[in-house]
């Protein structure tokens, strides 16, 4: 059953304490007074697809249009910088070895895979999307890569991502899809945001819900 607005401050409020498993993060207590959201530093509203694979444009294509057929979507909260919460923001690359798996061709256009992921409906989009929002006090990279063996509960509450941390030092995310490679974190695009309410951290995987 879907949450209701009212209920949604309730699950965002959930501190980093509320994690579950055998670690547990903290919030870095530097800087987490300010209020830009990912939103705004993602440039949602802003998508544009190019040829630079590195960065988040069908991530912010994807949002935009989960919010423009579902306008109360969970998914606004990533406009709302007052709203703690720490995103895993895949790349367009990401995405992009996500539609040739679930297409069997190789996607070679930023437009191709946001095409194929669309084509799974909105819903499905949009649960995709909230699957890496983490809500409560931002994850900071340096508490992450003390994480190994947290399981970090994504926004509708109801899914669950596992960490493990190892020694390279790499972040895996475990989700779940048993059958495709875990994301791992991308160590030179850790802290997006940082000094703010919402952070993000990018991987080279889509976490998925469910299994293709």
């Amino acid at each position: 059953m879907r949450t209701k607005s009212t209920a949604i401050k309730r699950v965002v409020a959930i501190s980093a304490a509320a994690l579950l498993g055998a670690a547990v993060i903290a919030p870095t207590a530097q800087g987490a007074e300010g209020e830009t959201s990912l939103a705004s530093v993602l440039k949602v509203g802003q998508a544009a697809f190019d040829r630079d694979f590195a960065d988040f444009d069908i991530l912010t294509k994807a949002a935009e249009t989960v919010l423009a057929a579902k306008p109360d979507s969970n998914v606004k909260l990533l406009a709302d910088g007052s709203v703690a919460l720490t995103v895993f923001a895949p790349t367009d690359k990401a995405f992009m070895n996500l539609a040739s798996t679930l297409t069997g061709k190789k996607i070679k256009t930023e437009a191709a895979a946001f095409k194929a992921v669309a084509g799974l409906g909105v819903d499905t989009v949009e649960q995709v999307l909230l699957y890496h929002v983490v809500p409560g006090g931002p994850i900071l990279s340096q508490d992450a890569l003390k994480a190994n063996g947290a399981n970090l509960k994504s926004a509708d509450m109801n899914k669950t991502i596992k960490v493990k941390v190892t020694k390279a030092p790499a972040i895996i995310l475990r989700d779940k899809a048993p059958k495709l490679a875990n994301p791992r974190v991308i160590l030179s695009k850790v802290d997006i945001n940082k000094g703010n309410k919402q952070v993000a951290h990018g991987i080279d995987g889509v976490l998925l819900p469910f299994a293709p």
